[in-house]
């Protein structure tokens, strides 16, 4: 079985298009972040729009994915250029990570969105852009 649903919201966040990953989200959905944390709907509607606001060209590249019944593993990298409170894209603030997603679908539509990354990357740069 292919992670139809998983691939769909890959596409969508790959267009930047918040509205479209939000319409593919289950009402209950859940964002789980790389440190555990839990973000439920309405709040991380809120949460992708800040999200491209600060990456901009936020990429999803997946190389290998898996399903089994309604769970899908999604295996790549993420990445993009940080734009820091000026708002102006430099090259020095490109980033790229290894990553896995973790999708639970229900309904053709994704319930739970979890990754699994090394967010370090775009933290050293975050942190060397607020000096």
């Amino acid at each position: 079985m292919k992670p139809q649903a998983a691939l769909r919201f890959v596409k969508r966040i790959n267009a930047h298009d918040v509205d479209g990953v939000i319409a593919l989200m289950t009402k209950n959905h859940i964002f789980v972040d790389s440190l555990g944390e839990r973000f439920p709907r309405p709040g991380i509607e809120k949460g992708w729009k800040q999200y491209f606001d600060m990456v901009p060209n936020y990429w999803v590249k997946i190389d290998r994915a898996f399903t089994e019944g309604k769970v899908s593993i999604l295996i790549g990298r993420a990445g993009g250029t940080y734009v820091s409170g000026k708002g102006v894209e430099k090259r020095e603030n490109n980033w790229e990570t290894p990553a896995v997603w973790v999708a639970r679908t229900r309904d053709g539509k994704v319930a739970e969105w979890r990754i699994y990354s090394d967010n370090e990357p775009i933290r050293a740069i975050m942190r060397k852009s607020s000096s």
